[in-house]
């Protein structure tokens, strides 16, 4: 079974629409008032590179580019919003 090149874009346009959803889930699952939150900030934010990267090498890749425009804005507020919940841990321990 061979892949074309627009095949692989679908398919890492999925993957990356996926880490983003996986950061969600993480969250929601992993909260709490014992939660230590560093090691979830760390995995949030390997994984919306990772799904940014893959969302650019979809764009490229693929002739449906709205794959690949849906995991990039995902991944880039994701990473977003571990960026602020980043700065929020670091005031809150002044």
């Amino acid at each position: 079974m061979a892949l074309n090149k627009g095949k692989i874009g679908i398919i890492f346009g999925i993957t990356s629409i996926l880490a983003a959803v996986i950061s969600v889930i993480v969250f929601y699952v992993s909260r709490g008032p014992n939660a230590d939150v560093y090691p979830k900030i760390t995995i949030f934010s390997i994984l919306s590179i990772f799904g940014i990267l893959l969302a650019l090498f979809s764009w490229v890749m693929s002739k449906y580019k709205s794959i690949g425009i849906i995991g990039l804005i995902a991944n880039v507020f994701v990473l977003v919003c571990t960026y602020l919940l980043l700065l929020a841990m670091s005031i809150g321990e002044e």
